[in-house]
């Protein structure tokens, strides 16, 4: 769920990425200018995120390997700030927010569509709530491990010290390269990645292609719905 404070912090955190300017989501022009301008700023980076890498090119790199694929969580039935819910158990998928049909359908569509353009896909690594490995597990059959760093800290809103904490947890995930011939898929959160890149990932489901410089960096490659797999 979106944070008001991470907006702020992200801009001063935002060293180790790099954003180019094609925005496959949506064209802003004059109508949209009015709900750009309420975006925050993390918003607004997703919004006019532009690919460096789309279609049949971003397929046969992503067949090449190499990258680190991250994808929010499919859609959950509700939208709220389940980590500061006192009742919040992560052993217990009752208390935490649960995917909805629409987000059952859009990880079993991402799975198909890796399966049919023969994605390689070797490690999936997922955040200790049930709405990741779900997703996860509807999408590929599987993951591989639970990564505590994946999680929220436990607030509603974030200090930007939180925000530096979220980003120094998260950042050797985003920057750890593949195994040779494969790529590495992890099923996330927004505020995470917001952290890291200063991008608030949105809608649920999205996904952002980054490319690890083996110096504990990454450029950000390209971002795709869930339905857009299948259009590569």
């Amino acid at each position: 769920m979106r944070k008001s404070a991470i907006s702020l912090a992200a801009l001063l955190l935002m060293t180790a990425c790099s954003t180019a300017p094609h925005n496959h989501q949506a064209s802003k022009t004059g109508s949209d200018e009015p709900a750009i301008a309420a975006m925050s700023l993390g918003e607004r980076r997703n919004a006019e995120f532009r690919d460096r890498l789309s279609g049949k090119s971003l397929l046969s790199a992503l067949k090449d390997g190499g990258f680190v694929i991250y994808f929010r969580h499919a859609t959950t039935e509700r939208d709220y700030a389940d980590q500061a819910d006192t009742n919040l158990d992560l052993q217990d998928c009752q208390s935490q927010r649960k995917l909805s049909l629409k987000g059952i359908e859009q990880a079993q569509m991402i799975g198909v569509a890796f399966a049919e353009k023969g994605i390689p896909v070797d490690e999936i690594i997922t955040s200790d709530y049930c709405r990741a490995w779900k997703t996860a597990n509807l999408a590929f059959g599987r993951y591989d491990r639970k990564d505590s760093r994946l999680n929220f800290l436990p607030y509603e809103e974030y200090t930007e010290s939180q925000v530096a904490l979220m980003k120094t947890a998260v950042m050797p995930l985003l920057t750890e390269v593949p195994t040779d011939g494969s790529n590495t898929v992890i099923v996330g959160h927004d505020d995470l990645f917001e952290s890291a890149t200063g991008i608030y990932p949105d809608p649920q489901g999205i996904a952002y292609v980054l490319k690890p410089d083996g110096r504990g960096s990454f450029e950000l490659v390209a971002n795709l719905l869930p339905d857009e797999w299948g259009q590569l």
